[in-house]
């Protein structure tokens, strides 16, 4: 069975998954009905305000709750869709912790790479800010909450969502491309949007697919979760900035009060490296039939391969 069908081994009955979407996706429905409500001036107010309060403790605020929405989707798949966690990660016997290594360290090395890259080439657009006291607190909170955050957003975007969905229409491509733009809309109130324009939704639906296209090739989270949880940490631990969405004690901060960011270097990320990364993933796990993975149908298995509990 491949990772969709992983849903056939638990009760798929559509009460139960609106259910299940509506309680743990709030969080971003409110996000972006907050974007749709309030006009940028209110915002823009709204995250002023949260300037005020220490930068370790609004990180503490703002990640918390994904710890408990998390354990909330464990909690429908397991006693509500009646099927196991494991299910809801891979189509493997186990999970696989080198694949979430690997994604980890690969996202790690290009960020860090192409950070000192911008930074030699021009110092002025960043200071060094490192405090140990500070960073220490920052990294103790970024290493034990982070897991939560990028947990739940992958085992529900890139999890629940694509194999329910899958399930539903019986095909690859429209959870794949649903869930790549729920995950964008998702980020739409995040201050980087009102600073620097609707193109950054670009980078957060391509962010989406990219981690979409990886969980359908390797049939698991392992890949999605490693990356997303290297790319969050650097951006709490790496750099920071005034109109970013974590505002942390991180060691370099951009100088400039307001986000110069062109259009080019939004997509760049998206057009180049997205697809020079996924070309690194499919030669090291031996990628393949790359249409049907992403396209082809949804077939329920014989009742032979899975149990159903009713």
């Amino acid at each position: 069975m491949d990772y969709i069908q992983q849903a056939y081994k638990g009760i798929n009955k559509l009460w139960m998954v609106l259910i299940t979407s509506v309680i743990v996706s709030g969080i971003f429905i409110l996000n972006f009905l907050m974007f749709l409500i309030l006009s940028k001036e209110d915002i823009e107010a709204l995250y002023e305000s949260t300037k005020n309060i220490p930068a370790n403790l609004s990180l503490v605020t703002n990640l918390l709750p994904f710890a408990f929405l998390l354990g909330l989707l464990f909690l429908f798949v397991k006693f509500m869709h009646q099927r196991s966690i494991l299910s809801l990660s891979t189509s493997r016997a186990k999970m696989d912790l080198s694949r979430i290594g690997f994604s980890f360290l690969l996202i790690v090395i290009l960020t860090i790479a192409s950070f000192t890259l911008a930074y030699y080439s021009d110092p002025t657009a960043v200071e060094f800010q490192f405090d140990a006291a500070k960073f220490a607190v920052l990294f103790l909170i970024s290493i034990i909450l982070f897991p939560f955050q990028i947990g739940l957003e992958e085992y529900l975007f890139r999890g629940y969502f694509m194999q329910q969905i899958g399930v539903m229409v019986k095909n690859r491509w429209f959870p794949l491309i649903f869930t790549s733009v729920f995950f964008g809309v998702a980020h739409s109130a995040n201050p980087e949007v009102a600073e620097m324009g609707l193109i950054v939704m670009v980078f957060y639906i391509g962010t989406g697919l990219l981690l979409g296209i990886m969980t359908l090739m390797d049939e698991g989270l392992e890949l999605a979760l490693g990356f997303h949880l290297g790319n969050n940490l650097l951006a709490a631990l790496l750099v920071t900035s005034d109109w970013s969405a974590l505002q942390t004690d991180a060691i370099f901060k951009y100088t400039a009060e307001e986000a110069n960011t062109t259009a080019l270097e939004i997509l760049v990320p998206v057009l180049i490296f997205y697809p020079i990364i996924l070309f690194i993933l499919s030669k090291k796990y031996g990628w393949s039939n790359w249409k049907d993975k992403l396209f082809g149908r949804v077939v329920e298995p014989s009742t032979q391969n899975y149990k159903v509990i009713d």
